[in-house]
């Protein structure tokens, strides 16, 4: 591994300096240098190329227990350790999937809110009916909470109402006003 380092660097650092650096003698290094690659080394080279292969076709799922077992169903004679072994050198891993989970507990004995809309997202008048949600954003000054209303009528958005975590209460109403067909109802900055 040192040698491979030095030969890497070669171009910038002078030999000796690296070799003393490194603790390595001079005369080792240009030996393993003029030294041909081991079989070993070749053949964990070109399997290295067929564990690659095998990771890309298994959308990077597979990790060296199964890369192992695919190997040994192509015909290669390879131990499970060395599999391992050349994997992580070269940085593969098994992506793991999180396994979905509901969160949501509705067995419960509280009372739950009537389904008034049933579904019924096609309204026949202006103002009948209305839809809303809320959600939250990390920005640099904290949380931010963002309040939307939109008239199933008309598709039309109310203006959004956009809180830092410091205020404690929402706006619980939109008002209108004559220039714009929605205003901001004034937020109060009660604790």
């Amino acid at each position: 591994m040192r040698y491979r380092v030095i030969q890497e660097h070669d171009r910038r650092y002078p030999i000796r300096l690296m070799c003393r650096a490194l603790a390595v003698s001079p005369a080792g290094y240009y030996a393993w240098r003029g030294r041909p690659e081991s079989r070993r080394a070749a053949a964990n080279r070109t399997l290295l190329v067929t564990i690659r292969v095998l990771h890309q076709d298994s959308r990077q799922t597979y990790g060296s227990p199964s890369i192992w077992r695919a190997l040994r169903k192509q015909g290669h004679q390879v131990g499970e350790h060395r599999v391992a072994r050349l994997m992580r050198h070269d940085g593969l891993r098994a992506k793991t999937v999180k396994k979905w989970r509901a969160t949501t507990y509705s067995s419960h004995g509280l009372p739950v809110a009537a389904n008034t809309l049933d579904r019924q997202f096609r309204v026949p008048q202006p103002n009948q009916v209305w839809a809303g949600d809320i959600t939250y954003v990390w920005t640099l000054e904290g949380w931010l909470y963002l309040a939307v209303l939109l008239d199933l009528y008309s598709r039309v958005k109310g203006h959004p109402n956009v809180l830092s975590s410091g205020h404690r209460k929402f706006p619980t109403r939109i008002t209108s006003s004559s220039r714009r067909p929605f205003a901001r109802a004034p937020l109060s900055a009660s604790p």
